[in-house]
């Protein structure tokens, strides 16, 4: 009597293992460089947490500390780009989404705070990096379409531009700490300009779209230092023209709720 061979081919499984093997290993090896990328995060996080308590005439000592911290984190997006291009992208972005949103949340920060300089442009306070300037800073391209290879996201962009806002909300109260009472109005206009451009987009992305509802919050947070800082004559001179209708504004809706108050208590 002969044997019976089985009606599967082993060889099916130890082709399906040498596969895993190889998905591990790429994993593990992406683990490596993502780490990296957020010990850098976490220094740029650090260094740029010290605008909270620094004047901004004594900025440029954090900025250049944040920078020489960007070019470390620069040097691993690269090794990253290397690793991932080989990679089925959104197979495997999953692993280090999250991280590159949080470097270019650092780099808008630092940009915003007049870190940045390009070739054509001398630094500023109050500038929003573009896509395309990150895709140059970041050596990277943005948005691909036409191949799998790493790239930067809008997703990723606007999450981290959502966490501007909500720094920079922050940042508005801590500068009257510091006897600055003119960057909250730039940050005031920064933020609404910021909640317009967002109101334009039609977000599929439900996280994406919750967390960019929230941004009314805290550009009224700013709202409130600026009216907080108009109440008691504090907003620089020359520029108080366009916040003090901010009083006028809020007086206006105490007298329409105490109009209703009164219509309902009539009703009653």
């Amino acid at each position: 009597m002969t044997g019976q061979s089985g009606m599967v081919d082993p060889a099916i499984f130890e082709d399906l293992q040498t596969r895993v093997d190889e998905d591990t290993a790429v994993r593990d090896e992406l683990k490596d460089i993502v780490q990296a990328l957020e010990k850098h995060n976490r220094t740029i996080s650090f260094v740029l947490s010290r605008a909270h308590s620094t004047p901004t005439a004594n900025l440029s000592s954090v900025l250049n500390a944040a920078q020489e911290s960007i070019q470390k984190a620069i040097g691993t997006v690269t090794a990253l780009s290397r690793s991932a291009s080989k990679l089925p992208y959104y197979k495997f972005n999953s692993m280090w989404s999250r991280q590159v949103q949080d470097l270019i949340f650092g780099i808008l920060f630092w940009g915003w705070l007049g870190g940045y300089q390009s070739n054509a442009s001398t630094p500023k306070c109050g500038r929003l990096l573009t896509l395309p300037d990150l895709s140059i800073i970041l050596a990277v391209p943005v948005n691909l379409k036409d191949r799998d290879e790493f790239h930067l996201t809008i997703e990723e962009y606007l999450q981290a531009l959502i966490s501007l806002v909500e720094e920079l909300s922050r940042l508005a109260r801590n500068s009257v700490t510091l006897g600055d009472y003119e960057r909250p109005l730039l940050i005031n206009q920064f933020v609404k300009d910021v909640l317009a451009g967002f109101q334009i987009l039609n977000l599929k992305n439900d996280t994406l779209r919750r967390r960019s509802d929230g941004l009314k919050y805290k550009v009224k947070d700013v709202e409130d230092v600026v009216y907080d800082l108009s109440l008691r004559d504090l907003l620089p001179k020359g520029k108080v023209e366009g916040y003090v209708k901010v009083e006028g504004v809020k007086q206006e809706v105490k007298e329409e709720e105490s109009s209703k108050k009164i219509k309902m208590e009539e009703y009653e």
